[in-house]
């Protein structure tokens, strides 16, 4: 049993499906899904086994460009849970990627003056370290300036 000193809230549970997601994002590679139903070729992120538009399951993943521009933030200021108390403050945001879909994020190395809606932003990646000799830990899409 974890104690709760142990606990995380930031490092993501991987299963069999968003395996490949989470693999491409310890390579440095954003994924999305893309549908290719005819008539549809919607993508989408969160990847989801289905497209959310016309629940097609003929859904594929695509690496993604990652550029997308500023959609809204906040600025966190209080968060309980660990370790994001240990990160306050930070920007928590909704962006636009270049392929269309947004996506929920963390804006860094930008200072919340600085932040326009709009603004282009590029895809970095936060990495946490594995375990074991040679293990290469998970990685998180956040993104900064461009």
């Amino acid at each position: 049993m974890q104690t709760h000193a142990a606990l995380r809230f930031d490092l993501p549970e991987t299963d069999a499906f968003s395996r490949t997601y989470w693999e491409a994002a310890a390579e440095g590679r954003l994924l999305l899904r893309r549908c290719r139903a005819d008539g549809c070729g919607v993508a989408h992120h969160y990847p989801r086994e289905f497209c959310p538009r016309c629940w097609s399951e003929d859904v594929t993943w695509e690496e993604a460009s990652g550029r997308a521009t500023l959609y809204t933030w906040s600025v966190v200021h209080r968060n309980d849970l660990p370790p994001f108390g240990e990160r306050v403050p930070y920007v928590a945001a909704v962006v636009d990627l270049a392929e269309g879909p947004r996506m929920m994020t963390e804006i860094v190395d930008c200072p919340e003056a600085g932040l326009r809606i709009g603004m282009e932003l590029r895809v970095r990646f936060r990495t946490y370290a594995g375990t074991g000799a040679g293990a290469r830990g998970p990685a998180v899409p956040v993104f900064g300036p461009a």
